[in-house]
């Protein structure tokens, strides 16, 4: 994994990770990784809905049961298979995930800061997840006391870089060929 960059993005939900990682992939053919990939593989197999519900109820059951690096032990793999010499690690979430990752040569972590009532209006119009476009303001707020959201802040404290998403798009790519260069 030598010469690569590795971005590990982490931030509150809507915050933009996933924008900067599509980004980072078609500007820079980046290979990009998702920790909710291996939960939405996982909830496909079970024929249940990928609901934000859902994830949070597996996540922890499977870090309780397997270790709670496992879901950083996986990106690693598919980060150490990859054959980009930019990769980005879309969202970390935990203590765990940052403690395995930035071991790796290379591994840079990012946090993305944006104003909560940005974040709500992008999630709903984003709709990533079944029932995000109805979302009330109250819904949101309660979705960051679960557990797969209470570390983020803390976690961003701990960012090599971070990243103001407030603005437009052309910002925050502006932001990201800086950090790449």
């Amino acid at each position: 994994m030598e010469d690569k960059i590795i971005l590990g993005f982490t931030g509150l939900m809507a915050c933009g990770k996933g924008t900067a990682a599509k980004y980072l992939k078609e500007k820079y053919g980046a290979d990009t990784f998702r920790f909710s990939t291996m939960l939405r593989d996982v909830l496909d197999r079970l024929y249940l809905p990928q609901s934000r519900e859902n994830f949070q109820i597996i996540s922890p059951l499977l870090r309780e049961t397997f270790g709670q690096d496992l879901m950083a032990k996986v990106i690693a793999k598919d980060v150490e298979s990859a054959d980009s010499k930019i990769i980005a690690i879309d969202g970390m979430r935990r203590p765990a995930d940052i403690e395995y990752l930035k071991k790796i040569s290379g591994f840079r972590m990012v946090a993305i800061e944006v104003d909560a009532k940005v974040r709500y209006e992008r999630l709903k119009v984003r709709a990533e997840n079944p029932g995000d476009a109805e979302k009330t303001w109250e819904q949101f707020q309660k979705e960051h006391e679960a557990e797969t959201e209470i570390y983020i802040p803390e976690l961003m404290k701990q960012a090599d870089v971070v990243i103001d998403n407030n603005s437009s798009l052309e910002d925050l790519y502006k932001q990201l060929d800086k950090l790449v260069n």
